[in-house]
């Protein structure tokens, strides 16, 4: 492999995972301002393989945590602002999970706890 074909690759590799977490600020945005809003409105999840793969943990049927890293020095001043604005936003997004169960099952431990002994 020469140099070119390995910048060409590492290039395009950079530009798919900076549009993965495009979209995935995108989804985010549109998950928070509808839930301020109470608007339904089309999320984006299928744009990137990033935002399929956690759709589930983003605004489906789980709980999510979301880590940010920071940097120390006064020069990144305005990508700490801006990662925090974005932190921020996914905080307030609120999941409501619900346990996935067999309807059979359920039906059966319904009726177990509610017959006597």
């Amino acid at each position: 492999m020469s140099a070119s074909d390995y910048d060409y690759k590492l290039a395009k590799e950079c530009i798919e995972i900076n549009k993965s977490l495009f979209i995935l600020r995108k989804v985010i945005t549109m998950l928070n301002d509808m839930q301020n809003t109470g608007k339904t409105v089309y999320v984006p999840y299928r744009e990137s393989k990033l935002t399929s793969l956690l759709k589930e943990s983003i605004g489906g049927n789980s709980y999510s945590l979301m880590i940010s890293a920071l940097s120390p020095g006064d020069k990144c001043i305005e990508e700490n602002i801006s990662t925090l604005n974005y932190s921020t936003k996914a905080a307030y997004i609120a999941n409501q999970p619900v346990k996935n169960q067999d309807p059979k099952a359920r039906l059966i431990i319904e009726l177990k706890v509610t017959s006597p002994p």
